[in-house]
């Protein structure tokens, strides 16, 4: 046999071809069998993009009004004239006086004298109060007793038992029929009894009203010449009766005075006369108060005779000038 001598380099690359061609021989032959899956591209995700927070504006506190200080004024110290009397003249405390006019703790006086005297600081009035309803009102003011339906119990029955119409049972107990049950109870309003035969029945006097309660003016208010007019306001007790009325008092305590006025209102406010200013220049301490009245008949005059119908309000002070403060002279 011939020998056959081949190179390294050859032998090398010959059985490169020979790897070459095996590849694209199995090659075919998977593709023919569909053994080769492509791969499948994966999705990338997308970030979902947050949303920033809308700012928002930041109001500024309201500002709340600030009441102003009056600043004091001049009094000249008479004969008869003490600490503790010119305090209560005006409305304000001894001490107050002691401390803005530098006085010893016993408070020495002298005729001719000039005292600064405080305004009295006026205080915040209370909330007003909510005023009932005309009809609730009525309601709560009628004289009732409370009942339980008992076996054979109709409301006839039980509105002759109580001398009561029985449409004032239903109106009061909101029934729309004439149904009751065994159990029920029912709101019996005795200040709609009818009226039994024989001398006329005494009328029933409705009960008290609460005390009313004072808004304007604060307490302690100063007013001076540059006012007019002096408004005085409280709260509703409720609707009044056509014989009813509130009684307004107001009263001059500065010493030596011991004016006063007593009218007669419906409305639930009072303008004080002009004709009561005082005519000086000095600080007038007013009292004055509120109460429901009622109309009990006339007087041999004629005149209307009042009766307190409810509770009296609190009383309250306002000081009033009348004329103007005369100037400290300079030395």
């Amino acid at each position: 046999m011939p020998e056959v001598t081949l190179s390294l380099p050859i032998a090398l690359g010959m059985l490169v071809l020979f790897l070459a061609v095996g590849a694209v021989v199995v090659y075919v032959g998977l593709n023919a069998t569909k053994r080769i899956v492509n791969p499948t591209p994966v999705p990338t995700e997308t970030e979902t993009p947050t949303d920033s927070p809308t700012p928002t504006d930041t109001s500024l506190p309201t500002a709340q009004p600030t009441s102003t200080v009056q600043p004091p004024f001049t009094y000249t110290v008479a004969g008869s004239d003490t600490c503790s009397g010119i305090a209560y003249q005006f409305g304000v405390s001894v001490n107050s006086i002691i401390i803005l006019n530098n006085l010893a703790a016993t408070c020495p006086l002298s005729v001719g004298q000039k005292l600064k005297i405080p305004y009295p600081t006026a205080t915040q009035p209370p909330l007003p109060t909510d005023t009932p309803q005309a009809a609730d009102a009525t309601k709560a003011a009628c004289d009732h007793v409370v009942v339980t339906v008992q076996q054979n119990d109709t409301l006839s029955s039980i509105a002759l038992n109580y001398a009561v119409p029985i449409q004032a049972i239903k109106d009061f107990n909101g029934l729309s029929t004439d149904n009751v049950f065994l159990g029920q109870s029912l709101t019996i309003p005795l200040c709609m009894r009818a009226a039994t035969p024989g001398p006329t029945p005494t009328p029933t006097i409705p009960p008290p009203y609460p005390a009313p309660n004072l808004l304007l003016p604060a307490d302690g208010q100063a007013f001076t010449l540059a006012d007019d007019v002096v408004t005085l306001q409280w709260a509703s007790i409720g609707t009044l009766r056509p014989n009813e009325e509130y009684q307004v008092t107001i009263e001059d305590v500065t010493v030596d005075e011991g004016r006063r006025i007593v009218d007669y209102v419906t409305d639930t406010k009072y303008i004080v006369p002009t004709s009561f200013r005082p005519n000086d220049n000095i600080a007038h301490v007013m009292r004055w108060w509120v109460v429901p009245v009622r109309n009990d008949g006339t007087d041999s005059s004629g005149q209307p005779i009042w009766d307190p119908a409810g509770a009296q309000s609190d009383q309250r002070v306002f000081t009033w000038v009348g004329a103007a403060i005369p100037a400290t002279p300079t030395p």
